[in-house]
């Protein structure tokens, strides 16, 4: 085969996987399932059905297409399956035909009591806004970064895994933590835990623990006797936005 011939054929199959990706995404309530994901919030199956407008079962169906053309990913946790859009790649094509058909985007509205939500433990790490902020500011300072053997998007034990910078690992030292002695533990080290009032990943394993003693120990946060809440005390504001640049 010639090279032009080799060229003509590569053309017709992206051209093929291309129309495959379109097929996926140009059916109505697929649309309305992409378009939920596209604020990076991650929800269940049961909401994404009447996002679409469709019965649980027909949405199944749709989020099984969805995910076979790598439009969307699913990430078990528990007795749920979260779904949000496969990466960064996907919205953009989203917000590009969004801009084609003059379409405006609805605000993920979370239905959580507003202590909880704000800031809460999870299992033994802090969850909430505070937990998620906390997630994203580590990310952006250079703090975390992803493991190259990631696990399967669909295990159940959460998402991404992390690892710990030599920035990351002098900080959290800085803070007392024994980073060595982290790793010995037989559990997961750091990993993206989906955060259920945000729908976005806060820090999750050994490493998610460590940080929650450091804020209790240091009088960061103050845990309610009755409930999971945790209250940011005014000394924790400022040494988290002292620390690590986060407002509170």
């Amino acid at each position: 085969m010639n090279a032009r011939r080799i060229e003509h054929t590569m053309d017709h199959t992206a051209d093929a996987a291309a129309a495959r990706i379109a097929a996926a995404i140009g059916e109505p309530a697929r649309a309305r399932i992409l378009y939920c994901l596209l604020d990076g919030h991650a929800r269940t199956s049961t909401e994404l059905a009447m996002v679409a407008q469709v019965t649980p079962s027909t949405a199944s169906v749709h989020l099984n297409r969805l995910n076979t053309a790598r439009l969307v990913k699913v990430l078990v946790q528990g007795k749920h399956r979260y779904y949000s859009l496969h990466g960064p790649s996907v919205a953009r094509v989203l917000e590009g035909l969004s801009v084609i058909a003059g379409r405006s985007l609805d605000k993920f509205v979370p239905h959580t009591p507003s202590r909880l939500r704000a800031a809460r433990t999870c299992y033994d790490h802090m969850a909430g806004t505070l937990g998620v902020s906390l997630h994203d500011r580590f990310k952006a300072l250079g703090f975390l970064t992803n493991q190259l053997n990631r696990r399967p998007a669909t295990s159940t034990n959460g998402g991404d895994a992390y690892r710990l910078t030599p920035a990351g690992t002098k900080a959290l030292e800085t803070l007392g933590v024994d980073v060595e002695a982290l790793g010995t533990l037989r559990r997961r080290f750091a990993f993206a835990c989906l955060d259920w009032s945000e729908r976005r990943p806060h820090v999750g394993g050994a490493l998610g623990a460590a940080l929650l003693k450091v804020a209790l120990k240091r009088k960061w946060v103050i845990q309610d006797l009755d409930s999971r809440a945790l209250s940011v005390t005014n000394f924790g504001r400022r040494e988290m936005l002292g620390r690590f640049g986060m407002h509170v």
